[in-house]
């Protein structure tokens, strides 16, 4: 893909579609609808021209308040760390056809004192490990497995999970935060794996991970103080700036991390 990389995500489309490249009728899947960025990605699809369906999945879809003024958004339940829920959700958001796109805006930083950032290896526990995998990791491959076989074979079509630059291997210069970057970077692995075999099975698929930038939402609020005000993003521009991305992107460009500004990020 090229792109010349701008310096902030545009808050507001320029036009009534950010999806171009795909099909019309645009049938999408969000899960963690519920979440800042989740729900920024169901609010901007609902008002695309292109897109006929939006399902927004979350554990609770009765909070989804502000989905009720949005006549194309369906809100589903699922638990993203139980695979039956995620099988049923799969089941009812194909029900009526194949997807276009499938977005999974889920992940976990921190959660009070069961998890936290670590500093140092000494840090290191393996409850907090295996909650960053299981939500960072197990959850959205869970999510590909079923998503994967159900994207539209003809046209194009979009299996997206949200990541971050530090899952980066090669790009980690400070250490530190040991399971959710190694979560991350398993994750990469996996998108990897993912785009190699649905190379072989629906050729005109994508699958893909996104950084979208530092955020204001609640992962990032503890560490917000260190950031730049122009480099803290709303959920807002951060999900536009990625639709504008997915919409860039071509098959070539599967089985990589790409970030909110259309720049390549190394596994």
């Amino acid at each position: 893909m090229t792109q010349s990389p701008t310096t902030e995500p545009t808050g507001a489309a320029t036009s009534s579609t950010r999806l171009r490249s795909f099909s019309a009728g645009i049938r999408a899947l969000v899960c963690g609808a519920s979440g800042g960025i989740g729900a920024a990605f169901v609010r901007a699809l609902a008002t695309d021209a292109r897109v006929a369906a939006v399902y927004a999945a979350a554990r609770r879809p009765a909070t989804l308040e502000y989905a009720q003024g949005l006549p194309c958004v369906t809100a589903l339940p699922f638990d993203l760390t139980d695979e039956a829920s995620i099988a049923t959700l799969l089941a009812r958001a194909t029900a009526d056809g194949p997807l276009q796109l499938v977005i999974v805006a889920t992940g976990v930083l921190h959660d009070g004192d069961a998890l936290r950032p670590e500093k140092s290896w000494r840090s290191l526990d393996a409850a907090a490990l295996a909650r960053a995998f299981a939500i960072n990791t197990t959850g959205p491959a869970l999510i590909a497995k079923y998503a994967l076989g159900a994207l539209a074979r003809d046209g194009k079509s979009v299996f997206a999970t949200l990541s971050a630059r530090v899952g980066s291997i090669e790009d980690n210069r400070l250490g530190g935060w040991h399971a959710y970057r190694a979560s991350k970077a398993a994750l990469h692995m996996l998108v990897r794996n993912f785009a190699l075999e649905l190379r072989q099975r629906n050729p005109a698929a994508l699958c893909v991970a996104l950084h979208p930038g530092t955020v204001d939402t609640a992962l990032s609020k503890p560490f917000q103080s260190a950031v730049e005000p122009s480099k803290l993003f709303t959920a807002e521009q951060s999900a536009a700036a990625l639709l504008s991305v997915l919409d860039r992107l071509t098959p070539a460009d599967s089985g990589r991390a790409w970030a909110w500004d259309g720049t390549p990020i190394p596994f």
